[in-house]
């Protein structure tokens, strides 16, 4: 995997545009004063805990006694279930969270921003070539700066392409997370059935 192909999946999985109107809604409650200092602050906490796994996560791996391959598929396997949410929503079971006064660390920057499938890809990302941590970085600091730049610029994108087209976005996004996620799915099924050969 190229530098360049590991930020644009990162910036998949972070998926910024489908996170506009969960951000939007969650700082409905909050002053509008105060809604760009508690933006940066999730997204900078996003930022620590997707670093944390991304140096951390592979000792944390070890500890637990977790395989590579069975990263791979748990990661694919949470990915799908929330493209497939993203594509056919449910008014029973909705992606957004219910959030009481100021949101912290929950839901924005966890899970919306460091949700499972990203924490698992820079895991599987420094698990497989750790060697390339350099690279990883800068894959994820250039995900997180693009994916920081929609999300701040969520309501002025909310206008300009109106709910029907953040809608069709999202359901957009969704598709291209399911052929993400069905890629983690096989190529931990395929690491799995190697290393058993």
């Amino acid at each position: 995997m190229t530098l360049t192909s590991a930020a644009v999946l990162l910036f998949l999985v972070m998926d910024p545009l489908g996170n506009i109107p969960f951000f939007l809604s969650a700082l409905r409650r909050v002053p509008p004063r105060r809604q760009l200092r508690v933006v940066l602050r999730e997204l900078f906490i996003a930022l620590v805990a997707l670093l944390l796994f991304l140096f951390l996560g592979q000792y944390a791996m070890r500890v637990l006694g977790l395989s590579e391959p069975a990263l791979g598929v748990a990661g694919g396997v949470v990915l799908l279930l929330i493209a497939l949410r993203m594509i056919f929503p449910s008014r029973e079971n909705p992606l957004e969270e219910e959030v009481h006064g100021e949101p912290f660390i929950v839901p924005l920057a966890i899970p919306y921003v460091a949700g499972p499938s990203s924490l698992a890809t820079v895991l599987l990302l420094m698990s497989r070539e750790p060697g390339r941590w350099a690279e990883w970085l800068l894959a994820l600091l250039a995900a997180w700066t693009a994916c920081s730049a929609i999300i701040l610029a969520g309501s002025l994108l909310r206008r300009w392409l109106g709910e029907r087209g953040l809608i069709a976005v999202e359901r957009l996004m969704g598709l291209v997370l399911v052929t993400v996620a069905v890629e983690m799915l096989m190529t931990g099924i395929a690491h799995f059935l190697a290393l058993q050969g």
